[in-house]
């Protein structure tokens, strides 16, 4: 095998010295030893001469894959390419080095084996005379189940001798951790993610927070392997969590066959960069996930245009920082340089792409403002239904005027609005819309993206605010909702504050609910349940437009009518050039 380089501190070596460890490449291990006895002796050696650990990196077949150099009572590991394996396997090396002081196992040496997923981790003590005395030996404990810090330190050693068979040893480890990853139901398609949370407030907000993105994952199609919360008083500004924490995540990602890691809390880039770094895992945070909801759920073309635009939005800061050094420049003498760098170059497209979809939203802003004045001139009121996401406001929409409007149960299963003409028993008829649910601390990108949409809101005559009462957070969530119509200027409107699934609380509960807020309970499954709510509308709708006419032809009924159409889906937008 040719020379490789050897890394690390190698300033000051002898040259003999340099030579001798340079020609480590060239030795090879027995696959069933984690070292051979004579090359644990001769790395003792050439670390007592030169007063440095002295490290190698091993492949399962024995051969020598890096030479390492440290210091004294340290060893540093450079980058290594990413395992072919992916995250879910060990990597396929193990790092034997020397321990001068003949000390135990240190913390960093089993954080390295954590972060790297190192088959195991070995050092051999070096006593005061260069001989090799003992080896101590550590790996990953794939179960799941079992409580301790992660690792196993084996009994130590005899170097001369090591009673170790360790392809076997691996063997077994690989066996467990597939037995641990299969041990997670999920459907073939499924990713399966670790959820994270990061906080400061207390424990019962933490894990209120975590549950809502549990079903944020649920609704994106991915399985919740395992939820952790870390509370912490200052948060790390580099890496959000801490180093042990962060070391406990990777294990549970290895043993849960995941990589891929979701955070509660947003991250910036170069959060996601420093976590990405050290995990290997795929990172995303909160408001990513539900970008990635809504690139799911959106089947218009205008709301196809909102989540991509939002989507590059959120993009285009983390695609680095400009590097001036290497700026696009002019043809001609003198102004002839390297050019324009990927990263500008991508930068710049992302650019021009979120503006040519701005100017496509202002068309469809202006088809919708065409419907708009086509509802005025027939002068037919608007009530808008608004809620918390997964309340249960396109169920309430079926219900009203026996529709088919998408309905499923996660989180914003409606992302385009729709509407409906609806008939009240007085022979009147008003349009009613169905909108995208809000959430808590919704992405500002994303808000601005769905302008058009919510601008909806802004023509409406009266506001329909459907709670989920069963949810025990609703209260919380009829905040979240009040503050977003307070950030759209929307909170002077008239609300009729609407408690849905009211079939699934105790009906004292209920009414003690109902008359603390003023509200009216129904169950939108349940048409016998809304007269209630049709008598208030109705009596809300006269109170605004005192020249409500009749629409004419029908004499009063007590129940609503079918369903008669859609709005108008306006013109045309012109075709959108392809995505970078």
């Amino acid at each position: 095998m040719p020379i490789g380089k050897v890394h690390g501190s190698t300033h000051g070596l002898k040259s003999g010295i340099r030579q001798r460890v340079e020609a480590l490449y060239r030795r090879k291990v027995p696959s069933r030893q984690v070292i051979s006895p004579e090359l644990a002796r001769d790395l003792a050696r050439l670390s007592f001469e030169s007063g440095r650990q002295i490290g190698l990196l091993l492949a399962r077949d024995g051969t020598v894959e890096m030479v390492l150099v440290g210091g004294a009572r340290s060893l540093f590991i450079p980058d290594l390419p990413k395992s072919r394996e992916g995250r879910s396997r060990l990597r396929g090396l193990r790092l034997v080095h020397t321990h001068l002081q003949q000390e135990i196992l240190t913390q960093d040496d089993l954080m390295d084996l954590v972060f790297l997923r190192l088959d195991c981790i070995a050092a051999v003590r070096v006593d005061q005379h260069g001989g090799a005395t003992q080896l101590e030996v550590a790996h990953l404990v794939p179960s799941s189940t079992r409580t301790g810090p992660g690792w196993d330190i084996l009994p130590l050693l005899p170097c001369y001798d090591p009673d170790l068979d360790f392809q076997s040893l691996v063997q077994s480890l690989e066996e467990e951790l597939d037995r641990g990853r299969f041990s997670i139901p999920a459907e073939q398609q499924q990713d399966r993610a670790i959820l994270v949370s990061v906080s400061s407030a207390d424990r019962e907000t933490a894990r209120q927070s975590m549950d809502e993105l549990v079903e944020l994952a649920r609704a994106s199609g991915i399985v919740a392997a395992e939820v952790i919360i870390q509370r912490l008083r200052d948060v790390s500004p580099r890496t959000l969590i801490g180093k042990g924490k962060l070391s406990e995540i990777v294990l549970r990602a290895l043993q849960c066959g995941v990589d891929l890691l979701i955070f509660d809390q947003d991250l910036n880039p170069s959060q996601v960069k420093a976590i990405t770094d050290m995990t290997e895992l795929r990172v995303i945070d909160r408001t990513q996930l539900i970008l990635d909801i809504f690139a799911q759920r959106a089947q218009s073309r205008e709301g196809k245009i909102q989540v991509e635009m939002a989507q590059l939005k959120y993009l285009l800061p983390r695609l680095g920082v400009k590097d001036d050094a290497l700026s696009r420049l002019t043809g001609g003498i003198g102004t002839r340089g390297p050019g324009e760098t990927t990263l500008e170059i991508n930068r710049r497209r992302t650019k021009d792409r979120i503006a040519h979809l701005e100017r496509q939203l202002d068309v469809v802003r202006k088809n919708r403002g065409q419907r708009r004045s086509r509802r005025v001139r027939k002068d037919l009121p608007t009530i808008s239904i608004v809620g918390y996401t997964n309340a249960g406001k396109s169920t309430l929409l079926n219900t009203l005027t026996h529709s088919a409007v998408f309905v499923q149960d996660k989180l914003f299963a409606t992302l385009d609005p729709s509407s409906r003409r609806l008939r009240f028993p007085e022979d009147r008829e008003v349009i009613i819309t169905d909108t995208v649910g809000f959430i808590r601390d919704l992405p500002k990108d994303l808000m601005e993206a769905f302008g058009a949409t919510l601008e909806e809101l802004d023509d409406a005559d009266l506001l329909l605010h459907v709670v989920d009462i069963s949810n025990p957070r609703f209260d919380e969530q009829m905040a979240a909702v009040r503050r977003i119509l307070e950030q759209l200027e929307l909170d002077r409107k008239p609300v009729l504050l609407v408690f849905n699934k009211a079939d699934l609380v105790e009906p004292l509960l209920l009414e003690e609910q109902v008359r603390r807020y003023g509200a009216i309970a129904i169950s939108a499954l349940s048409s016998g349940t809304l007269g209630p709510l049709i008598e208030a509308m109705q009596r809300e709708v006269r109170g605004i437009w005192s020249e409500w006419a009749p629409a004419g032809g029908g004499g009063a009924e007590a129940q609503v009518q079918g369903d008669v159409g859609q709005e108008d889906e306006g013109e045309e937008l012109e075709p959108l050039p392809p995505p970078l």
